[in-house]
Parts: structure tokens; C-alpha cells; sequence
């Protein structure tokens, strides 16, 4: 029998075995139902997996309101042990960027303020802001991504006296 060596466009040496077979190395190829197989299990696994990860940026987006909240607290927090009172409910939150102007005037506020500025919810919202607070001394709120009070699972309310 004659053998005939072959170069193959993807660098592959083959050998031609007698008429109408070819021999690649110790490679083999994938049939048409082997591949089918696959496409079908990868389509299973797609559907089972895609509607977990889709979810996800609404976890994220929770996960970072109560982060910017506690970093919100924490900077009310300093607000207070430099002034002995937390900014009231209208100095708002702005009270932390730049000194108020109205009602009980800080005597002591830091130079450069508490944040460099107030941040968004996730969402695009406003915070709000609540002092005296109804849970506290102060409240802090994100209304979710419905913007309105209450809610319940993914648009419920995520409130600063419900974070431990």
C-alpha cells in the first residue's frame, strides 16, 4: 500500500492510508450528533444559569445602597462627636459636603467636610434623611428601585436602622 504525507492548513501533518481515508496524527474529530450534544446540553445549562445571573445586578445594586449608607452613617457620626448634634432633617445630608447656613450652626465643622459629596442610591434617588429619625436619631433611606415608600422583595425600602 502507498502512503502519501499531507499538509493540513492548521499545521497537521496527515497521511493519506491507501484511497479515500485520512489519518490525522492521533487527533479525532467530533461527529455531527457528538456536537449536537453539546449544543443541546449548553442550551440546558444557558436556561438554567442565565435567569441566576440576570438577577444579580439587583443584588449588587441592594449590596451598594447599604454600603453607601453605612459610610453615610459614619460620616453623621464624625458630624457629631466634632459638634455634639447630628445635621437636622433640613441641613440635610448637604450638611456633611459644605457648613449649614440655617438652624443650629456646627461650631466645630471640619475643614473639607465629612464627604466630598452625597451620594445617589443606586437607583438615581435621593437619600432620605430623617433627624430626629422615627428608628433613631437619625434615618437613612433608599426607596429602591421603585422610588416610593414601602415595597416589598426586590423594590422594598432598604432603611439605615435595618443594617446590622
Amino acid at each position: 500500500m502507498r502512503s502519501t504525507i499531507l499538509f493540513s492548513p492548521f499545521g497537521h501533518e496527515s497521511e493519506k492510508v491507501g484511497r479515500s481515508k485520512t489519518k490525522l496524527g492521533n487527533e479525532a474529530g467530533f461527529t455531527l450528533i457528538e456536537i449536537m450534544v453539546v449544543v443541546i446540553i449548553l442550551s440546558l445549562l444557558a436556561g438554567i444559569i442565565i435567569p441566576k445571573i440576570v438577577s444579580r445586578p439587583e443584588e449588587a445594586r441592594r449590596a451598594k445602597a447599604v454600603v453607601q449608607i453605612k459610610g453615610i452613617e459614619g460620616a453623621l457620626n464624625l458630624f457629631k462627636i466634632d459638634n455634639g448634634f447630628y445635621p437636622s432633617t433640613e441641613q440635610g445630608l448637604e450638611a456633611l459636603v459644605s457648613p449649614p447656613s440655617s438652624g443650629e450652626i456646627p461650631s466645630n465643622w471640619k475643614d473639607g467636610g465629612y464627604l466630598k459629596k452625597v451620594p445617589k442610591d443606586p437607583w438615581k434617588a435621593e437619600y432620605i434623611y430623617l433627624s430626629p429619625g422615627e428608628n433613631g436619631e437619625f434615618d437613612l433611606i433608599s426607596q429602591g428601585p421603585d422610588h416610593e415608600e414601602g415595597g416589598e422583595g426586590k423594590n422594598a425600602d432598604i432603611n439605615s436602622w435595618e443594617i446590622e
